[in-house]
């Protein structure tokens, strides 16, 4: 299968306004794909990241319908684990990554040292993008836990994968992290750990060489599909790119010139985005990342990703994303993303508003909002000569109505051959739906008036 982008250029999905987005949030749930496809195109984004929790779980209409509207899709694929275990095969368990401290927090994560998992993940990313017309493919999240891990006791990959890899490699056990009077506690054995460092870099460009330039891989299926790799980026100081490559086995150079992507993502780092004030420049501290970068690779498109709502302390409003964005292209990146697009205070403080009415064929008026709508209130409508002061139209009649996500669906009777104009009242959003409890429904401005367009 091919995307119906293919007369594009390959350009296409590689510059501008990007968007993430997760199809399982409910959000997204009971509404048609062309209802999430046309509001995302009505906020402006001509290109998604599809996070792809389940390989086997992709909405195909989804894809389909951002393609019908001109949208680029990548495919957002976690490489360093799962949030789910459903769609593995029963040796799954054995892949998982030894850690100081065991973790439970919903996340399973696997080695990118056990060659089984390695061997599935290829096969997984290969008949997904087989089964499905992706423009692209881009593995986020390669690496290993995790910053300042070994103070913390989140750190790995410790298992029987990385012992017996690095034990066949250099004939040396790894270093340890848990027992400081121990002869080869990490910090006792300068040369073994300058060796653990390289080994563990080698190890996550490794996975992502394997899934997308190995036999049978990504581009061995698909010669078309665009590739972008992915790296983290953190205001920790002078030191941040050591300290990443050090703790999480991350290299962005070493990373590029191994797979040799279409583009390279610069990706917020946990440390950065939860922090309540963030302010919406704070990608100029990153400079120390991608100078580099642009430096080895000129001319290599360069993305940075942000967060713009995990948690409610730190919810970014419309204003700061218009900022960031300033402040992006400013600092000559290419493109931007965000995770993720209802995640933004934009959901929870803006009025629904309805940006265009369309009349499909001769009787069926289509109303099409800036966000979700709940079908509970969506209050009254009435048919005016023109959007300005016009009159009344009273032979109009509604004889059906429903609710579509972001849009009203009505059949009505006796439309006018002339343009006309529509009115909507007493419309409210969807606060039940949102990613943070308890905020209240906002309801629409009084007044806003469409002029109904026909559709050719």
């Amino acid at each position: 299968m091919r995307s119906k982008l293919d007369n594009q250029p390959r350009t296409w999905a590689l510059g501008g306004p990007s968007i993430q987005i997760d199809p399982l949030f409910p959000y997204y749930l009971g509404r048609t794909a062309d209802s999430i496809a046309e509001e995302i195109e009505l906020a402006g984004y001509q290109t998604v990241h599809y996070f792809v929790v389940n390989e086997n779980g992709v909405n195909a209409e989804l894809l389909e319908a951002l393609h019908a509207r001109g949208i680029a899709v990548w495919a957002l694929v976690i490489g360093n684990g799962t949030f789910s275990t459903s769609h593995l095969p029963p040796e799954w368990q054995t892949w998982r990554m030894g850690l100081v401290k065991e973790l439970n927090d919903g996340f399973v994560r696997f080695s990118p040292l056990s060659k089984d998992y390695v061997a599935w993940k290829k096969q997984a990313v290969a008949k997904l993008l087989q089964d499905h017309p992706f423009d692209g493919i881009e593995i986020a999240e390669p690496y290993f836990p995790e910053w300042d891990g070994i103070r913390r006791g989140v750190y790995g990959d410790i298992g029987i994968h990385a012992q017996q890899a690095f034990r066949e490699q250099y004939d040396l056990e790894i270093p340890d992290f848990h027992n400081k009077r121990s002869s080869n506690y990490y910090k006792k054995v300068p040369e073994t750990y300058t060796k653990w460092i390289s080994f563990r870099v080698d190890a996550v460009n490794g996975l992502i060489d394997e899934i997308i330039n190995g036999v049978n891989g990504a581009r061995s299926v698909r010669p078309d599909i665009m590739v972008a790799t992915w790296s983290l980026a953190v205001d920790g100081g002078a030191v941040s790119t050591l300290r990443l490559k050090e703790w999480q086995g991350l290299d962005a150079i070493s990373m590029i010139e191994r797979v040799k992507p279409d583009m390279h993502v610069l990706q917020t780092h946990w440390p950065d985005w939860m922090r309540r004030n963030l302010q919406s420049n704070y990608v100029r501290a990153y400079e120390g990342f991608a100078a580099p970068i642009r430096s080895a690779f000129p001319g290599l498109p360069l993305a940075i990703q942000a967060d713009i709502g995990s948690k409610a302390s730190m919810v970014k409003n419309r204003s700061w994303l218009n900022e960031f964005q300033n402040t992006v292209y400013e600092l000559g990146y290419d493109s931007w993303t965000a995770y993720e697009y209802h995640l933004g205070s934009y959901m929870y403080e803006e009025s629904p508003e309805p940006l265009r009415a369309v009349l499909q064929g001769e009787t069926q008026l289509v109303i099409s909002f800036n966000k979700r709508i709940d079908p509970e209130y969506i209050g009254s409508l009435l048919f005016y000569t023109s959007e300005v002061r016009g009159e009344i139209i009273h032979e109009i009649q509604i004889e059906e109505r429903l609710v579509d996500g972001n849009r009203i669906v009505l059949r009505l009777s006796n439309p006018p051959k002339v343009p006309f104009a529509v009115e909507v009242s007493g419309v409210k959003d969807t606060p039940d739906l949102w990613f943070i409890p308890g905020k209240k429904a906002n309801e629409i401005r009084e007044g806003i008036r469409l002029m109904v367009v026909h559709e050719t």
